[in-house]
């Protein structure tokens, strides 16, 4: 990550634990709205991809970085296989999900379906129980246990 900041993808700030227990804050309330029920799937997609995205910035947060870009789902997203080491096969399926996302926020309104939806709140739930786990580990200062 050191080499994306010289890049000028990451800025490099310090964050305390409060700042910490607010992100995770903000993911657990995306993934408990995204299972709403009544919600459109799009919505329920689209609030599921960002707790993914807070998961993700979380832990660039936990590492001293923030994103230094507008655009920057992408290096967010990337971000994870250092940070909570996911392997590749996760990687890809975020890829996809950010480029779903995209296409049904700027080009195809109604394109996903109730099961999609319910797969990236899944996705969702299962990034923040590895954020947390790796918290207790990389960072037991800001878990949030303690």
């Amino acid at each position: 990550m050191k080499d994306w900041a010289e890049n000028g993808w990451l800025q490099r700030l310090d964050f305390d634990r409060a700042d910490i227990l607010k992100l995770l804050e903000a993911v657990q309330r995306d993934l408990d709205t995204a299972r709403l029920p009544g919600l459109h799937p799009d919505w329920k997609f689209n609030i599921a991809y960002n707790a993914v995205l807070g998961a993700a910035a979380a832990a660039l947060a936990a590492e001293g970085y923030r994103p230094a870009r507008d655009q920057h789902h992408l290096e967010v997203l990337d971000s994870l296989r250092f940070t909570l080491e996911i392997d590749s096969k996760c990687s890809r399926k975020l890829d996809l999900c950010r480029k779903k996302r995209n296409a049904g926020v700027y080009e195809q309104v109604g394109a996903v379906s109730e099961e999609e939806a319910a797969e990236m709140a899944e996705i969702a739930a299962s990034l923040r129980s590895a954020l947390l786990a790796w918290l207790r580990i990389r960072h037991p200062d800001l878990h949030p246990g303690s």
